[in-house]
């Protein structure tokens, strides 16, 4: 009778372990499902920061650097005025370990290739284009996040837990303007994210 409670009592002990296993691994799962970039955002949020109508969403997902990038294109009333938000997810590489690698590995407010410059006295034309791509510190978004750009394109990268978003306005000339509108527009997606 002791062998068959003991047996009973293991067996249900084993359950409950293969119970607790199985409820840890559905949780990770849940957590590592990427999000859906279309629903991030609503038309009513781009036609508030852009001034125009969606017309169509279009979804999409691609490889990129270790990461499944899945990303949605606003297309507006005017093509000029589109949004294109993208989500960064786990491939073979952790978003947190890629956003490290990208924008902390050269720490650009760290100003050590600016010092080099500065010695130097002179900047060629690559050197300034090389400047004006440099990631900006973007600051009160996100847990951390950065701005890339020239003066006539650019994108908002947005770090939150293990993730990361890239949002892209177009239809602005300024580019301080086309910073603010993505910034604006980060500020809601990550609240949905």
């Amino acid at each position: 009778m002791k062998n068959l409670l003991r047996l009973i009592l293991c067996f249900l002990l084993l359950a409950g372990v293969l119970s607790a296993t199985q409820k840890t691994a559905t949780d990770s799962a849940k957590q590592t499902k990427p999000a859906d970039p279309c629903k991030l955002l609503t038309s009513a949020d781009i036609q508030a920061v852009q001034g125009d109508a969606v017309q169509e969403t279009k979804p999409g997902a691609q490889p990129a650097g270790g990461l499944v990038m899945s990303q949605c294109l606003f297309r507006t009333a005017n093509p000029s005025k589109s949004v294109s938000i993208a989500v960064a997810s786990a491939g073979s590489s952790s978003p947190r370990a890629f956003w490290q690698k990208q924008f902390q590995s050269g720490d650009p407010e760290s100003g050590e290739k600016d010092k080099d410059k500065a010695a130097a006295g002179r900047k060629n034309a690559k050197e300034e284009d090389e400047e004006s791509t440099r990631p900006r510190t973007i600051k009160g978004v996100g847990e951390q996040a950065y701005w890339i750009g020239s003066p006539m394109v650019g994108a908002l990268y947005v770090l939150k837990r293990d993730t990361f978003l890239r949002i892209s306005v177009g239809g602005v000339r300024e580019e301080s303007a086309r910073i603010e509108k993505s910034i604006a527009l980060a500020r809601v997606a990550l609240k949905r994210l």
